[in-house]
């Protein structure tokens, strides 16, 4: 008998109540109507017994693990089932009873259960029950009481009553196993391709759904009526809207206010008619950014070509409104370092010139008292503009960065040693240097390390002055906004502080607060960073001291933690 014993969907839904109904049908008509027979009274309480413990196994065992158990208790529940109905049979009429149609559950209880070809053994058996019950109660009827005597009396020797009766019924419980079986077969056969067919469904919707969720772009649908159908995790991101607050309601709604641009953006589509062509415009988030967004939109169709609803691309351009100033920025750079070297040559012959000569008429002619300190300032002042001309043509033509290994710790151990001897260092100054290892390598080129430490190492020391005070190097390791590892070098000093109003401009070319600046110095610095890929923080407060915070591309080791001193302003190029 070929069995399918997975309890499970319709299966399960209809079998157990169907199972059920026939037990109780069969206990109201043995122990109500019956008044529970003797003859009845041992197979119905064995009957029960192996329906409760079928029944507590199907619902508490694991099903897969003990497949024999459940095959052997079915067997015989349905064995005794058949057993218990043919006893109500034949002591209610047998042929002529009204409850031989409890054999007809117990055919479709296994048609529910087993295949067709399984059906149809049990209609066997059940046919057989009722033959025999046919048998022993036409046996009564004839002398000695012998079943031989009653099949050939009683079949063979023209009781049509009795034949035509039990063939009857015999072509009944066959008929309905047939029926009862295919139809249970080709519901199991359909439950498959359902159940196949709803994974393959399910799965490229979990694929879809995957696709468009997880991409980098920002993705909106909105129906005819503007209400948002689907919102992606970038889309959360880039406009700091929830998908949960955003789906199902409308457009309008959910980008009122500082977001109204992005829904007239969506909606405009439909007055137009048409997909849109890139658009750009700018947004303020609920965290107060102005972000600039680009977005594409397509209009969606039906089958009937008529215009379902909106779909909306779009991506924050801030990054790359940031890498397109810098190549402008470079381009404007490079045409100013190209004309920087002409103006060199033509301005550095000239002042050479001055400078010569003035130091010729300060050896040959008999100079003195305001003569001669009016020559010495012009030397002074060419000498001055002769520095300046260098720094700008450093600023204006930074080098090709060389990118390399570069021991981090030696480089500054050897600015320290060089600022020790440069005039603005003096003997209140305490230098320190704080890292957790003896080597620490970044990438990077070492003769543009040690240009932009010596120039904010200097500015430190001229902020320092003759008071004095501390001048710290601290080495750490940070993880970047984009989650990759870098080195940080903090340079920290108890100098008099930046001004809030000066902050945001120190880096810019020409500015300077110092007598007889350049205002290059910190400009070479952020210049060197950017081509070097690294990024530069500066943290300052009045009365307290400055820290400037650079970030380069290295081999992480075990460092420790680092706080930076208590801040009120910052700036970052």
């Amino acid at each position: 008998m070929e069995t399918s014993l997975s309890y499970s969907g319709p299966k399960r839904g209809w079998l157990l109540p169907l199972r059920l109904t026939t037990f109780c049908l069969n206990m109201l008509v043995v122990v109500f109507w019956m008044g529970n027979p003797i003859f009845l009274k041992a197979p119905f309480l064995l009957y029960c017994i192996i329906t409760l413990i079928w029944l507590i196994a199907l619902l508490f065992l694991p099903r897969t693990r003990y497949y024999f158990l459940f095959q052997f208790l079915t067997v015989l529940q349905f064995l005794g089932e058949i057993f218990i109905e043919a006893g109500i049979v034949y002591a209610t009429g047998s042929m002529h009873s009204p409850f031989a149609t409890l054999f007809l559950l117990t055919i479709v209880s296994a048609a529910l259960l087993y295949r067709l070809v399984g059906t149809l053994v049990v209609a066997s058996l059940v046919s057989a029950a009722y033959v025999t019950v046919a048998l022993i109660n036409a046996a009564v009827f004839f002398p000695g009481g012998e079943i031989i005597q009653a099949f050939k009396e009683g079949f063979l020797g023209g009781d049509d009553a009795l034949f035509y009766s039990t063939f009857l019924h015999i072509s009944i419980f066959y008929l309905v196993a047939f029926i009862s079986g295919y139809l249970a077969q080709k519901l199991q056969s359909k439950d498959k391709e359902l159940h196949s067919t709803s994974a393959e469904l399910k799965k490229a919707r979990l694929e879809t759904g995957d696709i468009l969720y997880h991409l980098n772009s920002g993705l909106v649908t909105i129906d005819r009526a503007g209400d948002i159908i689907f919102f992606n995790r970038a889309a959360e991101h880039i406009l700091q809207v929830q998908a949960a607050d955003a789906a199902g309601r409308n457009a309008r709604d959910v980008f009122a206010g500082s977001l109204d641009s992005f829904s007239r953006a969506l909606i405009s589509v439909f007055d137009a008619g048409r997909r849109a062509t890139r658009n750009e415009f700018a947004i303020t988030r609920s965290d107060g950014r102005t972000v600039p967004i680009g977005m594409s939109t397509s209009i969606l169709y039906d089958e009937e070509n008529d215009v379902r609803g909106v779909i909306g691309i779009f991506q924050d351009l801030t990054e790359a409104k940031r890498l397109e100033e810098q190549i402008r920025q470079a381009d404007r750079m490079a045409a100013v370092g190209e004309l920087s070297a002409c103006m060199a040559h033509e301005i550095r012959n000239p002042l050479a010139a001055i400078s010569g000569s003035v130091e010729v008429l300060k050896g040959d002619l008999p100079v003195s008292g305001d003569n001669e300190r009016l020559l010495s300032l012009i030397v002074k002042e060419t000498s001055r503009l002769n520095k300046m001309l260098s720094d700008f043509l450093l600023y204006a033509r930074v080098g090709r960065t060389q990118f390399q290994k570069v021991d981090l710790i030696r480089t500054i151990s050897d600015v320290m040693e060089i600022i020790r001897q440069h005039p603005a260092f003096t003997a209140q100054i305490n230098l320190s240097l704080e890292s957790r290892r003896q080597v620490v390598y970044i990438s990077a080129d070492e003769d543009q390390v040690k240009q932009l430490l010596l120039n904010l190492v200097v500015n430190a020391c001229e902020a320092l002055g003759m008071s004095g005070g501390t001048l710290q190097f601290v080495v750490q390791a940070d993880i970047g906004p984009d989650g990759v590892e870098r080195i940080c070098l903090a340079i920290r000093d108890s100098g008099p502080g930046i001004p809030p109003d000066n902050l945001e401009k120190i880096f810019l070319p020409f500015y300077s607060t110092k007598k007889g600046g350049s205002g290059l110095g910190l400009a070479i610095v952020s210049r060197l960073m950017e081509a070097m890929g690294g990024q530069i923080e500066v943290y300052s407060q009045v009365g307290v001291g400055t820290e400037f915070r650079l970030y380069f591309r290295g081999v992480l080791g075990d460092f420790q933690s680092y706080t930076a001193p208590a801040e009120t302003h910052h700036a970052s190029r």
